[in-house]
Parts: structure tokens; C-alpha cells; sequence
């Protein structure tokens, strides 16, 4: 049978890294085997609705490569693909009718002062009200009565409250829980809206889905999802149920994290290839030890047998690494498309960029990164004369001086102001002396830019600068070390 997989988001905000994740293994589950991925839009949560919201799914889907094969754009004649375009063709309440034919559920008409008196219970650490089954008792004339005279109603799924229900899953095996915990949970709203576990049943049946892959916080209300299909007499698909992701404190990534959706992570600078890259390996590991991975590698190596249980820990310092990864490995032409936003947000000056995009491009993790490296271009900061003192290179304030002071003057009449003119003048003055590169380089380069750190050597700094920058640089280093 052909595998057909979906992802179902609702549309609520920005797509959270779980949500991504899991379209990320529905797909490559699906495409690992040749298999159809669809996108179906759980739109029946009215209140939780965001405007706009919608876009970003597709928007999202677009940008990680994650084409769907169905959806509501594509029909691949089992639509419609909006749970609320499918609500109008009437197609849950006509399920849950033949449930309550069925026996397997049931008209609820308790009003909110009933319901308020019942007992709570807490599960996982949220109150929930434990329905009494008490509108199971009532009579078919009651009933019949009570929709006649237009009285708001639920309908409610009905369980045992003995034996048990046992459910499979392919990471965690045979789950088995007590009918006595299963609340008759309600599967059609009193604003007709199917609930979001209903629907999602009656969809997944209908659309062919044979493998439902979805985060384990589900865990717990899949024995309700069994019994319906059970109730209905369908089998069930296929359950794949991913580890939660955590922070670095192993507590679930939160939304204030400022890293937990997609746009976030795009936001700051990280690079969508890496961001699919790394969510992919949240929960999943290959065979070998690899990391990197294309999209297309992702689908020819994905196993989903291979999920772990544990949960998988987001680590922004790992996808940092991973992203510089791929920023190293990336196009001139692309890399610098990306990274032109970020230099003229720091560099007002008429500079060669693409020169100084060349030199970040092996030192950053993040495009943001690209400011702190390139800033002294703009402006020479203001820095300690200590930074003239280096053991290795075996300079210090004095002999810094000097070497300021004997090349100033060749500086001064130098013409070709290119990296490799400019090298060849101060190696020229380097042999002259007989020291070693370094006891020149550092302190010219620490006059230049004033940072201890940089993204390239002195000559292709100055370079840059040009001479009239260099030269007042260079008087500037002089000044501060003879004031020092």
C-alpha cells in the first residue's frame, strides 16, 4: 500500500520547531518510500485562529523544500484540505451520527452550571472535569425533544469504564491503559465544530493517511483516537510519536526562548538548509556519525525506526556551528546576496564589500555576526595599548612604536595600495630588519583596526581602508603609544 502522510497544522502563529519537525519526518517518511505527502489546514479552533497565520505554513513549507504533493492548492481528489470548507459538507456530523447509532456515542445537553458541579481530576498536571455520563441515560423521546426545541447540545464519545484499550506505536510498541481513565471526550462542539481529536480521526480515514506522525505529548489521548477507530471498525494508521524537544535545561522549548519557530531562527541569521538540517537530527540519527545532510540525503538515508524516545535537546551553540557550516560551503554570489543587508546596516563609507564579505565568509555562525567582525571599517575604535604587547609575536609598546614610526614614512610614498603591493613592501622592511613577519604585522594590523581580532590580515585591511584611512591610522597608533 502507498504511504501518505500529512501534515496538519493549525493555523496559530509562527510554526514552532516541533511543528517543523514533524512536517520534516511526515515528508521524508513519505518520500523515503516513494509515498505522497499532503498538507491539510485544522482550521475548526476557531478561537486560537491567528489572520495571517495561514501564509506562514505555506510560506514555510516553500522555503525548507517541504513540498506537498496534496493540499488546498493541489487537489488530489481528497479534498477539501480545510477542515472548516469540510465541515460544510457536513461530513462530521454524519460520522458522529453513526456513532450514535452506533451506540459508541452519544447527545449531550448539560448546561455549564451541571458541568461546573462535576468532580475534576488531575492528569499530567492540568484539572480536567470527569464527565458522569449522565445525558447517556437519556431517552429517545428526551432526546428528540430536546433537539426539537433547539436546545444546545454536544455530542460525546462514549467509552467503557471496564477492560482496557491497547494501542501500537512504532517507537514506544504496545501502549495499554484502563477504559476507567478514558473521559467520554466531546467529538462535536455546541457551535457544530468536530473537536480537534474527531476530526482529526475522520480526516486521517477518509484522506487514506496510513502513517500519523505527531509529537508524544499525544501519547496520552491516543487510546482515545483507538477507540474511534475501533468504534467505526477502521484500522488504524500507522503511529509515529516524536520525543519532545527541549532547552538546554531539558525543559520544553518554550516560545519565549526567542528560538523556537522557524521565522525566529531566520530572523537571527540562520540559514534555512541548516535549520532543516539540524531539526532533522532532533530525535533521529543516521547509521554513522554524519551530520551534514541535504534534503535530498535526508530522504534516501531517513529511517524512522531510527526516532529515539529520550527527548532531544535544541542546542543553539551546535546549530550556530552547523550553520557556519554551511555559510563556509555556500556560493559566493548566494552568500553574499544574504550578507549585503548586514554589511551596508554597518558600513555608511564607500567600501568594497564584496572584498569584505570575502573575508567574513569563513568566521561567521550567523549573518549577525558579520557586524562585530566588520565595525572598525566604519570607525576606529577605541582600544588599549596593551594590545601592541603579544608574547608570541614578541612585540611590545616599544618595539610597536618603532615599527609604526619606520613604516609610516614607506606608507606615505607607497602607490600601489593593493593587498599584494602592500605585503611586498612591509615583508621587503620585515627582511631588512631580520624579524619575523608577525613583529611587523601585529602591531600595523592592531593600528588599522584596533581589535585584537579580525577577519583578515594587516595588508588586506589597509587595502580596504585605502591610504588616506590607513595613513591617519597608522599617526593615530603612533600618538597613542608615544602618549602611553
Amino acid at each position: 500500500m502507498k504511504i501518505r502522510t500529512r501534515y496538519a497544522p493549525s493555523p496559530t502563529g509562527k510554526m514552532h520547531v516541533g511543528n517543523l519537525r514533524s512536517a520534516l519526518y511526515e515528508f521524508l517518511i513519505a518520500k523515503h518510500d516513494g509515498g505522497d505527502f499532503m498538507l491539510r489546514i485544522e482550521d475548526t479552533d476557531q478561537e486560537r485562529f491567528v489572520e495571517g497565520a495561514t501564509e506562514i505554513i505555506y510560506r514555510t513549507l516553500e522555503k525548507t523544500g517541504l513540498v506537498h504533493d496534496e493540499g488546498p492548492d493541489k487537489d488530489g481528489g481528497y479534498g477539501p484540505y480545510v477542515q472548516s470548507e469540510r465541515m460544510k459538507t457536513g461530513i462530521y456530523m454524519k460520522y458522529a451520527k453513526e456513532l450514535i447509532d452506533k451506540g459508541e456515542a452519544y447527545y449531550c445537553f448539560c448546561d455549564k452550571e451541571r458541568l461546573a458541579s462535576l468532580k475534576t481530576e488531575v492528569v499530567e498536571g492540568k484539572e480536567i472535569t470527569v464527565y458522569d455520563k449522565h445525558c447517556l441515560h437519556l431517552s429517545k423521546e428526551e432526546i428528540e425533544a430536546n433537539l426539537a426545541a433547539g436546545k444546545p447540545f454536544v455530542i460525546r464519545q462514549n467509552n467503557p469504564t471496564e477492560g482496557t484499550t491497547t494501542f501500537h506505536d512504532e517507537l514506544y510498541g504496545d501502549i495499554t491503559v484502563e477504559n476507567a481513565e478514558l473521559d467520554d471526550m466531546i467529538l462535536i462542539k455546541s457551535d457544530g465544530y468536530p473537536t480537534y481529536n474527531f476530526a482529526n480521526v475522520v480526516d486521517d480515514h477518509t484522506m487514506n493517511i496510513t502513517h500519523v506522525v505527531r509529537g508524544n505529548e499525544y501519547l496520552s489521548s491516543s487510546p482515545k483516537y483507538q477507540r474511534l477507530y475501533d468504534a467505526f471498525g477502521w484500522e488504524s494508521p500507522v503511529y509515529v510519536h516524536l520525543p519532545l524537544i527541549t532547552d538546554e535545561n531539558h525543559k520544553k522549548l518554550a516560545k519565549r526562548s526567542g528560538h523556537a519557530s522557524f521565522e525566529d531562527l531566520l530572523e537571527q541569521g540562520f540559514v534555512t538548509e541548516a535549520v532543516v538540517n539540524y531539526i532533522a537530527l532532533l530525535g533521529w540519527s543516521p547509521e554513522d556519525n554524519r551530520e551534514i545532510f541535504s534534503l535530498e540525503e535526508l530522504i534516501k538515508e531517513f529511517d524512522y525506526h531510527r526516532i529515539s524516545k529520550s527527548p532531544a535537546v535544541f542546542d543553539i551553540v551546535k546549530l550556530r556551528w552547523m550553520n557556519g557550516e554551511y555559510i563556509k560551503a555556500m556560493d559566493f554570489d548566494k552568500f553574499y546576496e544574504m550578507a549585503e543587508p548586514y554589511l551596508k546596516k554597518v558600513l555608511t563609507k564607500d567600501f568594497d564589500l564584496k572584498k569584505i564579505a570575502n573575508m567574513v565568509k569563513t568566521r561567521i555562525e550567523v549573518f549577525p555576526d558579520i557586524e562585530s567582525h566588520i565595525d572598525f571599517f566604519q570607525e576606529l575604535p577605541e582600544y588599549d595599548v596593551e594590545m601592541y604587547t603579544h608574547k608570541k609575536m614578541k612585540t611590545d609598546s616599544a618595539s610597536s612604536l618603532q615599527v609604526l614610526q619606520d613604516v609610516l614614512p614607506l606608507l606615505e610614498v607607497q602607490e600601489d595600495y593593493s593587498n599584494d603591493g602592500l605585503y611586498q613592501m612591509l615583508t621587503k622592511y620585515v627582511e631588512e630588519k631580520g624579524v619575523k613577519n608577525g613583529y611587523v604585522m601585529w602591531p600595523v594590523r592592531t593600528a588599522v583596526s584596533g581589535k585584537q581580532m579580525t577577519p583578515a590580515g594587516a595588508t588586506e585591511i589597509m587595502e580596504v581602508l585605502g591610504k588616506e584611512e590607513t595613513l591617519k591610522r597608522i599617526r593615530k597608533g603612533i600618538e597613542k603609544l608615544q602618549n602611553a
